[in-house]
């Protein structure tokens, strides 16, 4: 059932990758690790429809949701590194529009860290808006934040990837997909996109919808619902042309766990990987720097949040301090550490309820760290 290769150290990788095929945790998924820039375990399997009658190939993609949220800050960490963007500036310096409803002050460093208090929008969205790069930005830009801006967190599911894109917009002239596709993924091979072609359409998986939604409880607050439900979290809409093909810059990603490990040996490995330099190691480590230490507004748990990323503590607690991480809807989860120059990934399309990662994944990542001690 399992296909791909392993090194002989991470066996146990395969070992908990085919426990979880076994006990009926998966239907299709794949997980990849890298050390040192090469790749020590690629393993894929199962199938990529409820019904399993298409099995998971090595080249089956998937949307990913929130991982698609670590290749945006990629490029805003690279973008960054070259003085195009000052993470301490305000947003206003390159998005004017931006500054209305209190919102002068607001710096880049909140969008990327979920402290904006923009978690969410306040007037009506479709999710036929959420394809609409301009409607929805040009809201978030006239609106007045949830809460004072930098004094908390509350994950922004949908708006960071619109937020942090905007930025990258002004100051690069292309979109976040573009800039990503063009300067990381094609320089790597790597099989992850930010607005998929028609063309890649047969090779996706089907997202398998988890038994109750994420945030469905009735006791949810107001920026819970605010998130959850405008527009409502509808997984079919992944199987649809018009999701796929919209750069939905912090959910709607394409890929698998080789492409997001792949790009990923760039963090992981000073700013490098196939011999390109893509970041300074000063660049690489902002994603380091602490914005957020305390409970998320919206997840109701312990959090860290650096530039872009989940650090250690909190919610995850990871044996490396020099690790940064972020997860899907559903599971996918990608790791990135720097003191082993390793990173994990996962990604699958049985999705269960949960915004920050599942026991599949850190299964198979706890079996890395085994391998790696």
């Amino acid at each position: 059932m399992i296909d791909g290769h392993c090194d002989d150290k991470f066996a146990g990788v395969r070992a908990a990758f085919q426990a979880s095929f076994d006990k009926g945790d998966e239907v299709g998924a794949s997980v990849c690790i890298t050390k040192d820039g090469e790749t020590v375990a690629d393993l894929w399997g199962g199938d990529m429809d409820a019904a399993k009658t298409r099995p998971w190939t090595r080249d089956t993609i998937v949307n990913v949701y929130s991982t698609t949220k670590t290749m945006t800050a990629l490029v805003a960490l690279m973008l960054a590194d070259r003085g195009l963007i000052d993470f301490d500036a305000p947003v206003a310096r390159y998005w004017p529009e931006f500054a209305a409803n209190g919102k002068a002050d607001v710096k880049v460093s909140h969008l990327m860290s979920h402290t904006s208090g923009l978690s969410g929008w306040k007037e009506k969205v479709t999710k036929e808006d959420l394809y609409d790069w301009d409607k929805v930005t040009a809201l978030l830009a006239a609106q007045a934040p949830f809460w004072e801006p930098g004094t908390k967190a509350g994950y922004h599911a949908l708006t960071q990837g619109y937020l942090v894109g905007e930025v990258i917009r002004r100051v690069s002239g292309r979109t976040v997909g573009t800039v990503f596709r063009e300067e990381i993924a094609q320089p790597l091979g790597a099989d992850f996109r930010i607005g998929l072609p028609a063309s890649e359409d047969g090779r996706v998986a089907e997202l398998i919808p988890p038994p109750t939604a994420a945030f469905a409880n009735p006791d949810r607050n107001e920026l819970q619902a605010a998130m959850a439900d405008n527009p409502p979290i509808d997984v079919g809409e992944t199987k649809t042309r018009a999701w796929r093909a919209a750069e939905i810059p912090a959910a709607g990603g394409t890929g698998n766990a080789r492409s997001v490990a792949s790009v990923h040996r760039i963090l992981a490995n000073g700013g490098t990987a196939d011999g390109k330099r893509f970041l300074s190691e000063a660049g690489c480590r902002k994603a380091l720097e602490v914005q957020f230490e305390g409970t998320d507004l919206i997840l109701g748990v312990p959090v860290r949040y650096g530039m872009g990323f989940g650090l250690p503590g909190g919610m995850l607690p990871l044996p490396n301090p020099n690790t940064v991480f972020w997860g899907g809807y559903g599971g996918s989860l990608a790791i990135i550490d720097m003191d082993a120059r390793t990173t994990f990934a996962y990604a699958m399309n049985r999705m269960i309820a949960t915004t920050t990662g599942d026991m599949r994944a850190f299964l198979l990542a706890s079996a890395m760290w085994q391998a790696l001690a």
